[in-house]
């Protein structure tokens, strides 16, 4: 059990929004941020070294290099914004700056000074707080505004004086200031005194001057100040677009970056353009030299797009040879300035080349890795589909399409993807330079979907639905039915014999991917599932989601459940080995899973993205770890297991090396390499024969070139010969010079010597006279310390005698005191026990003493009391009685005025519980009126029903009639022949009388269609049985029809019987609270009576309150209302016994208000 190791090999993408976010560390290594990392990117080797951001970080906001290209700042912004700053060399932390000052969660531009010892921040809003570092001390040195405090606008880019550490120009919205330090404060000097514009940008061009770029496209050149020059750039941009475009508008371009350099410096304004500005002879101005844009993008659906974008950022490198741009689509491009300088012809197009790879700028959503080549493909919202070679770190191909790109899957061979378009699914070849559809299949909005491991199946997502084709056939093999919720992730197991599938309704489900049938299954329906992974063997499932957890699944039983604490898992991958288990978070970081998971769980936080983690993917040799995130960039890391085990690759097998390529582009290409030799071989023979046309030029001008230095050979060797006569003189008499000066140098040097050794002797003799002198003093002062010596310890000794006597006495005298001292405290007790005693024997005696005259003096007031109260009582009974009755005047006068205004509170619930039946009313009416409404329909439909049948009753009942009557002839006929056969039958033994007679029986009954009469008859008997049975049929058919409808109405009055109870119910319970509202009026009526009668027997200034007037109005309304209610009752009556006997009541009438409770009826 190990956690594995992951370290950042190589990001593709470039963070943007960042102040600064591309600069140069040296010649061949440009700075800039990716994820929530530093990039060092060298441009010649293609490797990249890595500066971590800090862990609660929410993300870069601005970057700086030091002028001696050693150290990077780099601004994060989070609750407390911080500043850290790192050694480029050995890319160590050096210092993490805070302030407390900044009231920003953010810091929106950083610059170092020209000495690289302090830096400069400029906080974000809302105070745009300016601090001045001493960053190696990690202290504040000055603190200012430098936004106005009443309109607050925004400030964009701070920067140092390159030849003052204490000047600095700060540009904002409205705002261009100097600053200078001095004396711990940053003090603004050099007003401006023209009208204020929204400068974006500015770069300081010489000691006193700054260029200065605006939103209007227009670039001021300051000194001191003061505006000096002004270039409107705006005008030319549209000057040029006019005569491209025939004079259609624009809009107006700003000018978003400046970078100087020695000849001058290059800003950019307008879309994908950056215009190069140099020094004229009169030093104080420059002049337009040249326009550097970005290239057309040939695999773009719109190839113009790549030149709209906006430079966000200029930077140059150490030695001046390249200009380097990075914009807001996140891709970087390059350009050496010694070629622009080369194209300055007029006509010449000079454009950008992309540095290292063009990045994605949007949201990547897919993500796949192929099995055969060292290939990743991507894609993204940007609508480009790009693959990525992750061994040599480049980008092999891309192309952007017209629709967004939803998902990706990498055939195992290389050759083939399948991506998921807003509109379809389409399978695409991919080309030696192109990607190319050849099929397309009707999935709209496909977010995910994956090709088997053996690449003869893939799935694909139509919402809630998982889709498998056939690579081959292109049919649709199986589809699996199951998630309620749109799947966010498909896995094909090793053996490609299974699909595990997890999605937003918390499912995570195993599917047979030959049967299509599901397997195991886990729901859990709190969790929305993102991301899924198995393990080789197919048996255990590891599932992330909403819930802050990872889930170890195995036969649809939730073995194991490891809790991220507060971060979100977005997405999970297990390495093919089945030893590494690592996992994406939304805050962009990499979780590496110690494994086995055990609970609760560890794992090694890894920072890489700068937002959530979308997609993971490891590489089928388990070398490499693949992360897409939401911020557009790609991390591939470098993973292993502690143990050093993992699958190893067959290096003799090696990497598929097959391309595609189409049969026409081949023979284009065929045609193009024969145009293309011919070409050569023509330029060859034209080469050659201009080689000897300019031979032989050469050879004339070398022979003229010979003779002409041949004669000035001459002319200089005489002048040399001359010059070296000249020059032997010259050394001759420079000798004799020589000679005379060391002369007169040698005498001088001995009287100097002479004179030097007498003062020497001198001095000599001085010092060894100084020395005998000194050996003398310190003879003496050795002498003298022994004897100073030998008296201190003498005088020592005495001390110390006498103080040990001293101490003795001391000590004899404590000891006395001492015991003094406990002598008195006895003494001291025994009188403090006895002055207490006799303290309490004298406080006992006064306190008797006391108590009798207090109790004599008690008696007496007791007496004086009662009659003094018997007197007051006398005194004060009549002011009394005259209180009494006032204050019973103001209590009446206020209870009659709370009576009052509580009789009205009682009309106003009165009117309120009035409104509430009306209104129930009126739905009881509605809901009875609607329900009679539809009967009556029902009703008239029956009847019409009804007519129908007995009108067809009425046509069977004339057939049966008919039919009877026939029977009744027949047999009439039968009787007659029966009787005319009993009078043959008479003659039977006359023979000829009884063929006579049969004769004229014959003659009598038989006619002569008799056959067809019969035959008529049998049909007739046919159609007549046949329509008896189709009537009878009928008639049941219909009986039924009418018991169903009957039951059906006996349904529906039933429940009109249950919600007519239910109204009944809710009428009663407001008649019962009419009830208590009316017992709460006799109550008070009740009161205001009694207190009348009170009234009257009390004095006149009370009766002449008028209560009786209201009193008698509130009763009147009382009555009148008894009266309405009565009428309700009585209509509630009606309409009960209209309800009963199943009248309907007419729907012009509204019921009134009901008044006396109604007995409920079933």
């Amino acid at each position: 059990m190990s956690i594995a190791i992951a370290q950042a090999r190589h990001i593709f993408g470039l963070k943007s929004g960042v102040t600064g976010n591309i600069c140069y560390h040296d010649e061949q290594t440009i700075v800039y941020p990716a994820g929530s990392n530093c990039i060092l990117y060298n441009t010649e080797q293609k490797t990249q070294k890595f500066i971590q951001g800090t862990d609660k970080s929410e993300g870069m906001t601005a970057l700086a290099v030091s002028p001696n290209r050693r150290y990077v700042a780099i601004a994060e912004k989070g609750e407390k914004p911080t500043i850290t700053i790192h050694d480029l060399h050995s890319l160590r932390k050096r210092k993490v700056l805070s302030s407390t000052d900044v009231q920003s969660g953010e810091y929106v531009s950083l610059a170092f000074s020209p000495d690289s010892k302090y830096l400069v921040a400029q906080g974000g809003k809302p105070d745009y707080t300016l601090l001045y570092w001493t960053w190696e001390k990690s202290k504040v040195m000055a603190v200012t505004k430098t936004s106005n405090p009443q309109t607050n606008p925004p400030v964009y880019q701070v920067t140092f004086n390159p030849q003052d550490n204490t000047q600095l120009c700060v540009v904002g919205n409205g705002i261009f200031k100097n600053f200078r330090y001095s004396e711990g404060n940053l003090k603004t000097f050099n007003f401006q005194k023209m009208e204020l514009q929204n400068y974006l940008c500015h770069a300081w061009v010489s000691e006193e001057r700054v260029i200065v770029g605006t939103d209007s496209g227009k670039l001021i050149l300051f000194e001191a100040g003061e505006p000096k020059n002004e270039f409107n750039l705006a005008a030319m941009h549209k000057e040029e677009k006019k005569d491209e475009d025939g004079g259609s508008l624009t809009m107006t371009p700003q000018v978003t970056a400046i970078v100087s350099y020695s000849k001058g410096f290059a800003c950019a304004c307008g879309p994908g353009t950056v215009h190069l500005f140099e020094k004229t002879d009169d030093k104080d101005f420059f002049k337009k030299t040249r326009e550097i844009k970005i290239p057309r993008d040939d695999n773009s659906a719109d190839p113009a797009k790549a030149q709209q974008q906006i430079i966000t950022c200029l930077t140059v490198s150490p030695s001046e040879e390249t200009l380097v741009a990075s914009t807001d689509l996140s891709q970087i491009y390059c350009i050496t300035l010694p070629s622009a300088d080369l194209g300055k012809s007029e006509g010449d197009q000079i454009q950008f080349d992309v540095l290292a790879q063009a990045f994605h700028y949007g949201q990547i959503m897919g993500l796949d890795v192929c099995i055969r080549k060292p290939l990743i493909a991507t894609c993204s919202l940007d609508r480009s589909v790009r693959i990525w070679n992750y061994e040599n770190c480049n980008l092999e191909l891309y192309k952007e399409f017209a629709e967004e790109a939803y998902s990706i899957a990498l055939h195992p061979s290389g050759l083939y993807i399948l991506v998921g378009f807003s509109d379809k699914l389409r399978l695409m070849n991919l080309l030696i330079d192109d990607i190319r559809t050849f099929k397309e299949f009707t999935i709209r909005g496909c977010r995910e979907c994956s090709f088997s491991n053996g690449g003869h199946l893939f799935a694909a997502v139509h919402s809630n639905v998982i889709q498998v084709y056939s690579t081959t056939t292109y049919e649709n093999v199986a589809n699996l039915k199951g998630h309620n919720g749109k799947v966010k992730s498909v896995v094909w197991t090793s053996d490609d014999s299974k699909i595990i599938s997890a999605g937003m309704d918390g499912a995570v489900y195993e599917w047979d991917a030959f049967t299509g049938k599901r397997g195991a299954e886990s729901v859990d329906k709190k969790c929305s599932y993102t991301g899924v992974a198995v393990t080789p063997d197919g048996k255990n499932t590891f599932a992330v989601g909403s819930d802050k957890s990872l889930r170890e699944i195995s036969d649809s039983m939730i073995l194991r459940e490891v809790k991220a604490g507060d971060m979100t898992l977005s997405s999970v991958c297990l390495s093919h080995s089945g030893r590494m288990l690592f996992s994406g978070t939304v805050k962009g970081t990499l979780w590496s899973f110690k494994f086995p998971l055990n609970e609760p769980g560890e794992w090694q936080e890894h920072p890489g993205h700068g937002s959530a983690v979308t997609k993971m993917r490891i590489t089928y040799d388990d070398q490499f770890l693949i992360t897409v995130a939401e911020d557009a960039s790609i991390i591939l890391w470098k993973i292993q297991d502690k143990e050093g085990r993992g699958l190893k690759r067959d290096k003799e097998v090696g990497w598929a090396e097959e391309i595609l390529i189409t049969k026409s582009d081949l023979e284009e290409k065929n045609t193009m390499m024969n145009d293309l030799k011919t070409r050569v071989d023509e330029l060859k023979m034209e080469n050659d024969y201009q080689q000897r046309l300019k031979d032989m030029n050469y050879q004339e001008k070398i022979k003229e070139l010979t003779e002409k230095f041949i004669q000035e050979m001459e002319a200089l060797k005489t002048k040399n010969q001359v010059l070296k006569t000249e020059k032997d003189k010259e050394e001759a008499k420079h000798e004799e010079d020589m000679n005379a000066v060391m002369d007169r140098h040698a005498k001088e040097l001995q009287d100097v010597e002479s004179a030097n050794s007498q003062k020497l002797m001198l001095e000599y003799e001085k010092f060894q006279e100084q020395q005998q002198k000194m050996m003398k003093m310190q003879e003496d002062y050795d002498r003298q310390l022994v004897e100073r010596d030998e008296a201190m310890m003498k005088a020592l000794e005495l001390k110390t005698e006498y103080y040990e006597t001293k101490l003795v006495e001391m000590t004899a005298q404590l000891d006395q005191s001492k015991d003094e001292s406990r002598q008195q405290n006895k003494e001291y007790e025994e009188t403090k026990k006895q002055i207490e005693e006799d303290a309490d024997r004298e406080i006992l005696d006064i306190k008797n003493n006391y108590e009798i005259r207090l109790r004599a003096e008690k008696e007496d007031n007791i007496k004086l009391r009662g009659e003094s109260g018997i007197m007051k009582k006398k005194f004060t009974s009549l002011q009394k009685e005259i209180d009494d009755h006032k204050e019973e005047i103001k209590k009446y006068q206020a209870e009659t005025s709370k009576l009052n205004n509580f009789i009205r509170n009682m009309e106003k619930d009165i009117q309120g519980l009035k409104k509430e039946i009306q209104e129930r009313d009126d739905t009881i009416q509605d809901k009875m009126e609607s329900e009679l409404e539809r009967f009556h329909k029902q009703n008239t439909q029956l009847e019409l029903s009804i007519k129908e049948l007995t009108q067809k009753l009425k046509a069977t009942d004339k057939e049966m009639h008919q039919e009877r009557q026939r029977v009744r002839d027949v047999e009439a006929v039968v009787k007659r022949f029966k009787t005319d056969l009993h009078n043959c039958v008479g003659y039977i033994q006359d023979p000829k009388m009884l063929k006579e007679s049969i004769k004229a029986l014959y003659s009598k009954h038989v006619q002569e269609d008799i056959t067809e009469s019969a035959s008529v008859d049998a049909d007739i008997q046919k159609e007549y049985s046949r329509q008896r049975e189709h009537l009878e049929r009928s008639v049941a058919s219909l009986r039924k029809k009418l018991a169903k409808d009957s039951e059906i109405h006996r349904a529906d009055n039933v429940r009109i019987m249950q919600e007519n109870v239910s109204l009944i119910k809710e009428i009663n319970d407001l008649r019962r609270e009419l009830k208590i509202a009316r017992t709460q009026i006799h109550d008070l009526e009740a009161t205001l009576g009694l207190q009348s009668k009170q009234n009257k027997g009390d004095n006149a200034a009370v009766t002449t309150i008028a209560i009786k007037p209201p009193l008698a109005q509130i009763e009147q309304e009382i009555e009148e209302k008894n009266k309405i209610i009565k009428m309700q009752q009585m209509e509630i009556k009606r309409l009960r016994m209209d309800i009963e006997m199943g009248s309907r009541p007419s729907s012009s009438q509204k019921l009134p208000p009901v008044g006396s409770p109604v007995q409920q009826t079933a």
